[in-house]
C-alpha cells in the first residue's frame, strides 16, 4: 500500500475561514495543506475541495486556495460526508484512481465520514493526520484510532510527499524537499 502520485486524489476537506480559528493547531493544517497542494501540482496529482455550508462558513481559506491548481473544482455539500454529495462522487469516480489523500477539517465529523464513505465505496483512503484537525485534540485522536480501525491508512505530510516522489536525483525532488526544510 504505497502511495503512488499516478494513482492519487488529493481532497481537501473544508477549510474554511470561518471554521478554522476555533480548529486546534489550525496553522498546522494550513502548512501541511499547503505543502501537499505545492507537492500535487509538482507531481500532476488532482485535487477535489469541498466546502460544507460556504453561506455560513465561509469559502477555502486564502492560504489554500492560493495553492489550488487553475480548474481544481470546489464542491459545495451540505452533508458532513462528501460522498453524500453527488457531485463528490462523479469527481471521484471521473479521476479514475484508486487511491485518495485526505486532510482539512474537522477530523471526527467532515473529515471522518468522507473517508468512511470513501472506504465504502472501495478506495483506498490514506489520511494525512498532521494536516488535519478538530476543536479539540481528543476529538482528533479519537477519528483518527476510529478510521483506523475503519482500514483508512494514517500517514504524515512527509510521508506523502516521499512516497508521491519515489526517488531522489529528479528535478521534482528538489522543489519538494525544499517544502520540508
Amino acid at each position: 500500500m504505497i502511495l503512488r502520485a499516478q494513482e492519487s486524489v488529493l481532497v481537501v476537506v473544508d477549510v474554511q475561514e470561518r471554521l478554522l480559528p476555533a480548529i486546534h493547531e489550525s496553522a498546522r493544517v494550513v502548512r501541511n495543506a499547503g505543502m501537499l497542494l505545492k507537492a500535487a501540482a509538482a507531481l500532476s496529482v488532482p485535487v477535489l475541495v469541498t466546502e460544507q455550508y460556504s453561506r455560513g462558513l465561509g469559502p477555502t481559506v486564502e492560504a489554500v486556495r492560493a495553492e489550488l491548481p487553475p480548474g481544481t473544482p470546489v464542491i459545495e455539500k451540505i452533508t458532513f460526508g462528501s460522498t453524500g454529495e453527488p457531485a463528490f462522487n462523479t469527481a471521484i469516480e471521473e479521476l479514475k484512481r484508486p487511491q485518495i489523500v485526505l486532510c482539512g477539517t474537522e477530523a471526527h465529523v467532515c473529515v471522518m465520514q468522507t473517508a468512511l464513505g470513501l472506504r465504502q465505496q472501495g478506495h483506498e483512503v490514506y489520511l494525512v493526520a498532521d494536516a488535519v484537525s478538530s476543536r479539540t485534540p481528543a476529538n482528533h485522536a479519537a477519528a483518527l484510532e476510529r478510521m483506523r480501525a475503519a482500514g483508512v491508512t494514517i500517514v504524515t505530510t512527509e510521508m506523502v510527499l516521499f512516497e508521491w516522489m519515489e526517488r531522489a536525483g529528479t528535478p521534482v525532488f528538489k522543489v519538494i524537499v525544499a517544502l520540508v526544510k
